[in-house]
């Protein structure tokens, strides 16, 4: 059995990569896998992300999936477990993120966790249980546009106190200034009071700093990436070089893009003002079978090189309510995702070998398309976002790749992850 300190259970791919970022920038050896692996870990790792594709699937489902991954988790030795949903507390009024926790405090028979979305490197901040996107409320940020778990309430504590059979309370700011045995004496408060799960405040990498001995002893955490950064040095874990080390570079690179959040459609706009070569794909011209795929990649076999090119989906709010208005929004999603997996594929065996992917659930759908199982996680390049190394067999080796969450990223992500790795 590995001695695996902490066992992490993340509802989405690109979540899964930010929580294993953050904690490799902490020190920690981290392996993803994708999906629940079927064999025991076969590489010594500090931590195991465990990437699911549950954010957004019928809430048994979803707690189904996660505690199949606790169990799985805890034949590996893992001391602690780590639930990871996004910064953004995307849900719905039914789930998954209460359904979730739900399950998993059962099977692990505890009675209290802590849930926090907050990531102040990447403007995620919770203040009095409100979620803040940069300096705008939650449902002020462009999350109530979003198509398939829009956010148009940033009370954390009403949203979750919605999905759960629990009592949701609040450690407040207040609490969280003062340290140590002031979270720690209000822990002990809430769970004498018969609260199961509380929202915690956060503004600064600080706060998070300060909340994470306080979780030393919980068989459960649950929250976005930002509170990995202060876990490992409850293991006696400090930062250093090795654990970001990836293998030798190699291959063209290129770009896919499936978000359409705020974020990507300005990392687009960005990559076309500089005049690099980028691909716009009609959703409903991709209905029409394989012709629009194969015209794509006929487009972009002849650029391949040493600079990125581009093929995208992304759209305007506007623009992507029409297409869901005429295809539904479940279809609208699944053709783009696959689409966009068959292009992947399609570069990668033509020697594209440096690949970023922009949107969660079209990186789960390219990871599982090039049979991606294990990915280690190698440098940041920007918050929540790193370079990770994985075995494909269709690339025939090594292949770099970049699973970026849609609202995370500087405007020039898409020419400037390349750099950062070179």
């Amino acid at each position: 059995m590995n001695d695996l300190l902490l066992g992490c259970i993340a509802d989405d791919f690109t979540g899964a990569t930010d929580l294993a970022n953050n904690l490799v920038r902490a020190g920690m050896r981290v392996v993803q896998t994708a999906g629940v692996p079927a064999t025991p870990l076969d590489t010594t790792a500090d931590a195991v992300v465990v990437s699911l594709k549950s954010r957004t699937i019928p809430p048994a489902q979803a707690a189904a999936q996660s505690v199949q991954a606790l169990r799985w988790l805890q034949t590996q030795g893992a001391r602690q477990i780590y639930f990871k949903y996004c910064s953004t507390f995307d849900s719905t009024a039914q789930g998954n993120i209460g359904p979730v926790t739900d399950a998993l405090m059962d099977a692990l028979g505890c009675d209290f966790t802590v849930a926090t979305p907050a990531f102040p490197d990447v403007g995620r901040t919770v203040f009095k249980g409100y979620l803040f996107v940069g300096d705008v409320l939650l449902h002020e940020s462009g999350m109530q546009d979003h198509p398939l778990t829009p956010m148009t309430d940033p009370s954390l504590v009403r949203v979750l106190q919605a999905q759960t059979r629990r009592r949701v309370g609040l450690i407040d700011y207040a609490v969280l200034a003062q340290g140590l045995d002031a979270i720690r004496a209000r822990i002990s408060r809430l769970r004498a009071d018969g609260v199961g799960i509380a929202i915690v405040d956060a503004v600064s990498n600080a706060d998070l700093m300060r909340l994470g001995p306080a979780l030393a002893d919980l068989p459960l955490v649950t929250a976005g990436s930002g509170v990995a950064i202060a876990l490992p040095a409850n293991f006696g874990i400090t930062p250093n070089s090795q654990a970001s080390a990836l293998p030798a570079l190699s291959g063209f690179r290129a770009v896919v893009s499936g978000s359409c959040s705020r974020a990507t459609n300005g990392q687009v706009a960005e990559f076309l003002s500089a005049g690099r070569p980028a691909l716009a794909l009609d959703p409903l011209a991709l209905c029409d079978g394989d012709e629009a795929i194969e015209r794509a990649l006929d487009w972009a076999r002849p650029l391949l090189g040493d600079q990125p090119i581009l093929v995208y989906s992304t759209a305007a709010p506007e623009g992507l309510r029409r297409i869901q208005e005429q295809l539904g929004v479940a279809r609208a999603g699944e053709i783009v995702e696959r689409a966009l997996a068959r292009i992947a594929c399609g570069l990668v065996q033509s020697g594209v070998g440096q690949l970023v992917v922009a949107g969660g659930e079209t990186s789960g759908a390219v990871v599982q398309a090039l049979g991606i199982t294990q990915l280690q996680i190698g440098p940041q390049i920007d918050p929540g976002v790193p370079w990770c190394a994985a075995k494909s067999p269709i690339a025939g080796g090594t292949l770099h790749v970049a699973l970026k969450s849609g609202n995370f990223g500087s405007p020039d992500f898409f020419t400037g992850a390349f750099g950062r790795i070179a």
